[in-house]
């Protein structure tokens, strides 16, 4: 049976309340923006058009309504809860109706979409980890184990995260470091080494790091990235995947543990850049490989940033097309640091091609100011491609665009006027906004010296404090509301942050 359906909404959004809420009733309170309602209000106004049980089956109010609809069901007798936020995300919410999606009486519709979306990916995720399912799993040739980590077509994408340079920063910052990058969402810790040196003693704390890491609750494999001999033979006993082995090496480090295979000659400073040759030679290198006693290969055909991506990713498509059981690896950080472009969609984009081309290793790292975040990133765009199509999920990668633009607008005043700047008398007090270990500072200056630091981490609450300790004009409270804003807006994207300076680039 179809439910009979009642909408409250607000006189500004009934428009999009009708064009989205197909089917259902409408009724719309006595006030301009359905945000200013309350659950007492709408009980009263709903009393006062003479909705009864008996009328409705259901009552969704809006998502942007504070407090329960707990009080409307109990006053009315029908069940009501809370909608979207968005009057254009009630389709969705309708269907998901149809279908038996239980609603919330306190959390707005999309929120629990969302919520609900990121449960189905720890599901998924949970039935990969469980013992029967592994050890069934590993027989099969796609899939391998690298460390305690079994990896491969059975398997969601692994993300590598490489710490770049381990030996300058030390075994501090390279826990430090590694730690950073499992709670952003990493599977492997990398441990970069120094190109042109040789440090063997940095390679013997390794096992340090491994148990600095486990005493913090992540018990991840540990690979290992060098191409100097003598360095990674010194890491065969401590390290469970060893990467950019090539035919320079190949013969002086038979190990029967992983290892990443790549089409080069780094001696000779040979690398085959046609795709079918890089194939060929990579196909051949991995026979030789398996005949010296190598047990585990995983190929990487080498991800080329532009302009020499299109080629290397045709490369990948036909070794793909040629060994469909093999574990692939692709080095996506290399694309992201050599683009001056928002890393997020680029990882996005990457993430997709690889679940395309059945690539389970994802390396990356994020050296450069503009790559900061790409392990988050990269770990969300995972998780998106585990379904079979990235859209529409609950959750997303949209972080400085939107997925729909807003469709209403207020009704100006009959006054209308023209903004203007006047001139303004500076006050003895001044104040300095800056960003520091993930929360807001703030000075209070009177002269030059700093009477007062004030610490938090959203700006009502600073804002709230400095007008308790000082008194300031409001055009003064006014500019310290914006620029704590900024910063705010900052803190959450990742980005540095200074006073009086625009926060985005003018690219539109």
């Amino acid at each position: 049976m179809h439910k009979r359906i009642l909408l409250v909404t607000g006189k500004l959004a009934e428009p999009l309340v009708r064009k989205y809420g197909r089917g259902c009733d409408i009724f719309v309170a006595p006030v301009s923006v359905a945000a200013f309602l309350t659950p007492e209000l709408i009980v009263r106004y709903l009393k006062k058009a003479g909705i009864k049980s008996e009328d409705y089956d259901l009552i969704l109010i809006p998502g942007l309504v504070r407090g329960s609809a707990q009080l409307i069901e109990d006053e009315l007798g029908i069940p009501t809860f809370k909608g979207p936020r968005s009057a254009m995300d009630l389709p969705q919410v309708l269907r998901a109706l149809e279908d038996g999606f239980k609603l919330s009486k306190e959390v707005p519709a999309d929120e629990l979409f969302s919520f609900d979306a990121l449960k189905r990916v720890e599901d998924i995720r949970n039935k990969t980890k469980s013992r029967r399912y592994i050890e069934e799993a590993l027989k099969k040739p796609w899939n391998v184990l690298i460390g305690n980590l079994p990896a491969g077509r059975d398997f969601p994408a692994r993300i590598l995260a490489e710490v770049v340079d381990a030996p300058k920063l030390g075994v501090e910052k390279t826990v430090e470091k590694a730690l950073y990058y499992l709670r952003e969402g990493a599977d492997i810790i990398d441990i970069g080494m120094v190109a042109g040196e040789t440090n063997l003693d940095f390679i013997e704390e390794i096992p340090e790091i491994r148990e600095r890491l486990g005493e913090a609750g992540f018990e991840v494999p540990i690979s290992f990235d060098s191409l100097n001999t003598s360095e990674i033979e010194g890491a065969l006993d401590y390290a469970d995947l060893f990467l950019s082995v090539d035919s320079g090496n190949l013969e002086a480090l038979v190990t029967e543990k992983p290892i990443v295979l790549i089409p080069t000659n780094q001696k000779e400073s040979y690398f085959p850049t046609k795709p079918a040759e890089r194939v060929e030679f990579l196909e051949k290198l991995k026979e030789k490989a398996l005949d010296l006693g190598y047990k585990t290969i995983i190929p990487d055909l080498i991800l080329e940033h532009v302009p020499h991506l299109a080629r290397s990713v045709t490369a990948f498509q036909l070794y793909r097309e040629r060994n469909p059981n093999d574990v692939l690896l692709a080095g996506v950080g290399n694309v992201v640091e050599l683009y001056d472009a928002d890393s997020v969609g680029m990882n996005a984009l990457l993430a997709g091609i690889a679940k395309e081309l059945s690539i389970k290793l994802l390396l990356t790292t994020e050296v450069s100011a503009k790559a900061k975040g790409s392990v988050r990133e990269l770990r969300r765009a995972v998780d998106m491609n585990l379904f079979d199509l990235p859209k529409d999920l609950g959750f997303n990668l949209l972080i400085l665009k939107e997925k729909r633009e807003a469709e209403w607008r207020f009704k100006p005043a009959d006054e209308v006027v023209e903004a203007r700047e006047r001139p303004i008398e500076l006050e003895p007090i001044y104040f300095r906004i800056w960003l520091e270990d993930g929360r807001i500072w703030v000075n209070a200056h009177r002269g030059t010296e700093p009477v007062l630091t004030i610490v938090g981490d959203e700006p009502n609450e600073i804002i709230d404090t400095i007008l308790e300790r000082f008194g300031i004009s409001p055009r003064h409270a006014f500019y310290l509301g914006r620029e704590l804003e900024k910063a705010y807006t900052a803190l959450k994207l990742r980005r540095s942050y200074v006073q009086e300076v625009e926060l985005f680039g003018e690219f539109y």
